[in-house]
């Protein structure tokens, strides 16, 4: 285990930077819009995941760091994830963040990962993007190359993901328009920064 990264980590957090979380059931969008997040927000910073799945047609590459089984069960026996969880026979982690110093920390992950990362850190921001309806979810799953299977697992999971979301989130945002979504998350964010700066304004 690298302990720098999780000591730098740690000392972020002693600093009070904001520690943001991205969840929501497969196909929302959670991806496209963690990346515009941070074009936007340069006090962003993307810790970007582990996955053992395989990458999809549509994907560039960059998107998680795409790694097989026996690579990712090493990581976790040397202790390199800050959250890990098993979904969809696949394996999905974050590794313990190195963030730079004033920068926020941004997560994009599954349920599970979120309940890790908000019992560790219950001052953790949580947001959970939601689809603008079911039907436009499938469509999602479709259009993003998932074999038929896959898209039936997805939607077969979403009820209880999004019970579970409910019960972590911090803030619900309906991603039906990427810019919308996006300027409504930076205004929380901005929100929540300018009370830290100033914690006497809180009610």
């Amino acid at each position: 285990m690298d302990r720098s990264s999780g000591l730098n980590f740690f000392a972020l957090l002693c600093a009070e930077p904001l520690v943001v979380v991205l969840i929501g059931p497969g196909g929302v969008g959670k991806g496209t819009l963690a990346a515009r997040l941070i074009e936007r927000e340069p006090r962003l910073w993307l810790s970007r995941s582990w996955t053992t799945r395989e990458k999809r047609p549509v994907e560039r590459g960059d998107e998680y760091v795409f790694v097989d089984d026996a690579t990712f069960r090493r990581a976790i026996d040397e202790g390199r994830f800050l959250e890990w969880a098993a979904f969809h026979e696949h394996l999905y982690g974050t590794p313990l963040p190195d963030a730079p110093q004033d920068r926020d920390v941004l997560l994009e992950i599954e349920v599970q990962g979120a309940e890790q990362v908000r019992a560790r850190f219950p001052d953790a921001t949580v947001f959970l993007i939601l689809p603008p309806s079911l039907f436009e979810l499938e469509e999602r799953l479709r259009l993003r190359g998932d074999h038929e299977a896959h898209v039936r697992q997805r939607l077969s999971s979403t009820p209880h993901e999004l019970a579970r979301g409910q019960a972590l989130a911090s803030y619900t945002i309906v991603n039906d328009d990427l810019e919308r979504a996006t300027s409504e998350i930076l205004s929380i964010l901005e929100g929540l920064r300018q009370l830290r700066r100033n914690p006497s304004s809180k009610d």
